[in-house]
């Protein structure tokens, strides 16, 4: 398939106007958790209860409102078994795997563009750092 990027196309989807095809892919794999999830279910299958201690700082709410989405979005599979406790497996799809080579280039320059502002990264915590609004 060939794209033309010098001219990207208004358009609608789904009763919504999209301004580019960049925007229209951050529909369905954009915000704060979506790719971290993505990004931990390439590894391995994992249940609810695993995901949401990889992701400390989501919320069940959200957490579960974004597994619904990546499913409705058909990259990632979500298999319950009818069994007490309830038991939940989430795996990504072959659609799922597709986005994962763009994951991390954007990973990728997030930590490039840390280590330019100085921001360590040592320890998975970065340090708090003043802000400087003009760059």
């Amino acid at each position: 398939m060939s794209t033309n990027l010098s001219t990207m196309p208004d358009f609608i989807y789904d009763n919504r106007l999209y301004y580019n095809p960049m925007e229209f892919a951050l529909h369905f794999i954009g915000g704060t958790w979506k790719m971290p999830i993505l990004w931990r279910l390439n590894k391995k299958m994992m249940r609810y209860s695993e995901l949401k201690k990889t992701l400390p700082h989501i919320t069940h709410k959200m957490l579960s409102s974004q597994l619904r989405e990546l499913e409705g979005y058909g990259l990632i599979e979500r298999k319950a078994y009818p069994v007490v406790p309830p038991k939940v497996e989430y795996t990504i799809t072959d659609k799922g795997r597709d986005v994962i080579p763009v994951i991390e280039t954007i990973s990728q320059y997030g930590y490039t563009i840390m280590k330019e502002k100085g921001i360590s990264i040592e320890g998975h915590k970065a340090e708090k750092v003043q802000v400087n609004k003009n760059n």
